[in-house]
């Protein structure tokens, strides 16, 4: 089978390549990047250099393929961060329109079921409903929990530097995760299998915890067990991001997801589908927490 993968050598291509070409496929891993170009060969992989933002592109990297697996990149300077991701969207169709390929793994997210109310994951429910207009295309889309990894970036700085880890999710609301080697073999299993038809959906999980049990595995992973959960309002969590850096845009965006955590609605649909849990548990990725915690 030949298959075709957005996302460069990220978090999840990385090992869905892997078990891809282990299979015994070929596969082609697209990046923006032509430095990229010798990393993906060294992989096992032909690289094609496209762009998300060029469907002409990407419909040339698609051609010939039994099946492509889709994502859309954060853009982390766009003045209209869900518009931007609906475009992409819109992109990513016109190329699968214009190459012939018939297969689709889209990589979405939980909460997509979200037209508004869900910070950039409402952008991820128009680029869905771009791929569910392709005709006589089959398209299964991928809906992980908010990536362990994520916390890098959300926890590290807060616990090093304030003594806390907190958010606007609320203390007792469950947080549904995902670790991106889960994502990868969920992926191959449907890019391997290709039996799924029409337009569907299957929700990933690895693990479900509250912010308070994640704050005491976390904090108990780096050495300090009593690490406290404070609980941020909005505006708080708005402004605390801003500070950080983050623009305006992502900073209100992400303070918008995180109310949807809160109220329960981005997590809704998935717990009615009662998704089976993937092998990678909080514990497990709080050894590689504790690594980058050190190394930070």
């Amino acid at each position: 089978m030949n298959y075709v993968l957005m996302g460069s050598l990220g978090n999840i291509n990385t090992p869905l390549l892997e078990k891809l070409v282990k299979a015994g496929n070929t596969v082609t891993v697209i990046s923006s990047n032509p430095e990229r170009s010798a990393a993906i060969t060294a992989a096992g992989a032909k690289p094609a250099i496209a762009h998300i933002e060029d469907s002409n592109s990407l419909a040339a990297a698609f051609k010939g393929a039994d099946a492509v697996y889709t994502m859309i990149p954060p853009k982390w300077d766009a003045a209209d961060w869900k518009g931007h991701i609906h475009q992409m969207g819109k992109n990513i169709a016109s190329a699968i329109a214009a190459s012939g390929v018939k297969k689709v793994v889209n990589l979405s997210s939980v909460g997509a079921h979200m037209p508004t109310g869900c910070g950039p994951v409402s952008g991820l429910h128009f680029a869905e409903e771009e791929l569910n207009k392709l005709s006589g295309v089959d398209v299964k889309h991928l809906r992980p929990g908010f990536f362990y990894i994520n916390f890098f970036a959300s926890a590290i700085g807060l616990i090093k530097h304030m003594g806390i880890y907190g958010n606007n999710y609320g203390a007792d609301k469950p947080v549904v995760m995902t670790h991106p080697i889960d994502i990868a073999a969920v992926a191959a299993e449907e890019l391997l299998g290709l039996s799924f038809t029409g337009k569907s959906v299957r929700y990933i999980a690895s693990d479900i915890k509250t912010s308070k049990e994640i704050t005491a595995i976390l904090g108990a992973a780096v050495g300090k067990p009593d690490l406290p959960y404070v609980e941020f309002g909005d505006e708080d969590a708005y402004k605390g991001m801003l500070q950080a850096g983050l623009s305006d845009q992502v900073a209100s965006n992400y303070a918008e997801m995180g109310r949807a955590i809160r109220t329960g609605a981005m997590f809704e649909q998935q717990q009615k589908d009662n998704t089976p849990l993937q092998k990678t548990k909080l514990t497990d990725f709080a050894k590689e927490f504790a690594a980058a915690y050190a190394n930070a």
